[in-house]
């Protein structure tokens, strides 16, 4: 099989890569049935020079590859006819934005995977950026923090080489005795958390969060059952919850009352119960100051999510009485960073991170697939909606 890495075409750019320099002769090595390929790229975080170091074949025409490898949604105009396509696709949970693409693949015959449905048996995801973007998260809320109130001014994500770096920027932080609540417990909210371990901030559970007062800086970290109930009185069930989230009601609002900064790394359901509504914000005792929310869900669970902001501007004001945007630092408005694309601050790293997983627990699967990894994952075959995916027809067809 023959992979060509991408060059991306998504704007705004995105400088990350499926395949690292050295995860290409890596999956080489150990799997000879594959040669590679990658498209010349003059933004990609990885130069062309450093696979070329590495023995990688740099083209500006990879038409003759088999499997065709990127990290965002690929442009329409780039499309290859009858191809196979590995990337996110960002289609399945029918994205209007993305109607289009999908068309245009099964127009074409292009069969599509999805990174995001490559599973395990025990449908545990295989790949993600998820750890990163708690990381860059993390540390966007922490910088925001610093600017709204003139306390430090942290070098933004994006300008810093590697993570290394970004940790060593940390070294500037120093807080006031504030409260720090992170929603989540996958690998964002482990990516968040990283982030506050080298400060070395207390860390306390939801009880002591919401009762007691400290003379330091304090970390409380939430899942579902510290900020949702039953609506029928029974006890919290995490499997009932993952099915029936419109049977619980929210009871958030007692941490916005004593939260400063809120980092937001949880999955939502849109039948869920929303975290802050309009009116939560106008209540004399709200008192967060800012938020990222690295989940990123516009207008709901949290209502000053007005939209997603950019890597170079990830700072907006939320205007609590007119539920407008504003000056990000008005002591008046909240300050929201809501960057939707958090990994590509550091490509590097997290492009690593991700192409060591391919080519450990994904490539494997597509020379011989018989733990389903590569099926369950394919939304799009040769042009047609396979059948995992086929709730998609009426989306792909222009009717909802």
């Amino acid at each position: 099989m023959h992979i060509g890495i991408l060059k991306e075409t998504k704007v705004p750019v995105d400088r990350r890569v499926a395949l690292t320099p050295s995860a290409a002769d890596k999956l080489l090595k150990l799997y000879p049935e594959f040669d590679i390929s990658v498209e010349s790229s003059d933004i990609r975080c990885f130069s062309d020079n450093e696979y070329r170091e590495r023995g990688i074949r740099v083209t500006d025409d990879i038409s003759a590859c088999d499997l065709l490898v990127g990290i965002k949604e690929v442009d329409v105009s780039k499309l290859i006819s009858g191809k196979k396509y590995l990337f996110f696709s960002h289609t399945a949970k029918k994205q209007l934005h993305n109607r289009k693409l999908l068309q245009e693949i099964v127009k074409n015959t292009i069969t599509l995977v999805d990174y995001e449905y490559l599973t395990s048996q025990e449908n545990v995801r295989l790949v993600a950026f998820g750890r990163w973007a708690g990381i860059v998260g993390a540390y966007n809320g922490l910088r925001g923090y610093g600017l709204r109130y003139k306390l430090f001014d942290l070098k933004p994500a994006h300008k810093c080489y590697d993570i290394n770096e970004v940790m060593a920027e940390l070294k500037k932080v120093k807080l006031p005795p504030i409260k720090i609540l992170i929603t989540g417990g996958g690998r964002v909210a482990g990516g968040a958390m990283e982030i506050f371990a080298l400060p070395g901030y207390k860390t306390v559970d939801s009880s002591a969060f919401l009762e007691k007062i400290y003379e330091e800086p304090v970390i409380c970290q939430i899942e579902p059952w510290d900020y949702v109930k039953r609506k029928d009185g029974e006890d919290f069930d995490l499997q009932h919850f993952f099915y029936y989230p419109e049977e619980y009601d929210s009871q958030f609002f007692p941490y916005s009352r004593v939260t400063d900064l809120y980092i937001a790394c949880h999955y939502w359901d849109p039948r869920s119960p929303v975290f802050l509504d309009e009116e939560d914000y106008r209540k004399p005792d709200f008192k967060i100051s800012v938020i990222a929310d690295i989940s990123c869900d516009v207008g709901k669970p949290i209502a000053s999510t007005l939209r997603a902001s950019t890597i170079e501007d990830p700072f907006y004001g939320y205007d609590p009485l007119t539920g407008m945007e504003g000056d990000p630092f008005d002591k008046n408005n909240i300050t929201v960073m809501a960057v939707d694309n958090l990994p590509g601050e550091l490509p590097r790293d997290a492009s690593a991170e991700f192409a060591d997983n391919l080519v450990k627990n994904v490539f494997p699967a597509f020379l011989n697939d018989r733990e389903g990894i590569v099926e369950r994952a394919t939304i799009v075959r040769d042009g047609g909606l396979t059948r995992h995916f086929s709730y998609l027809a009426d989306f792909l067809a222009g009717r909802e």
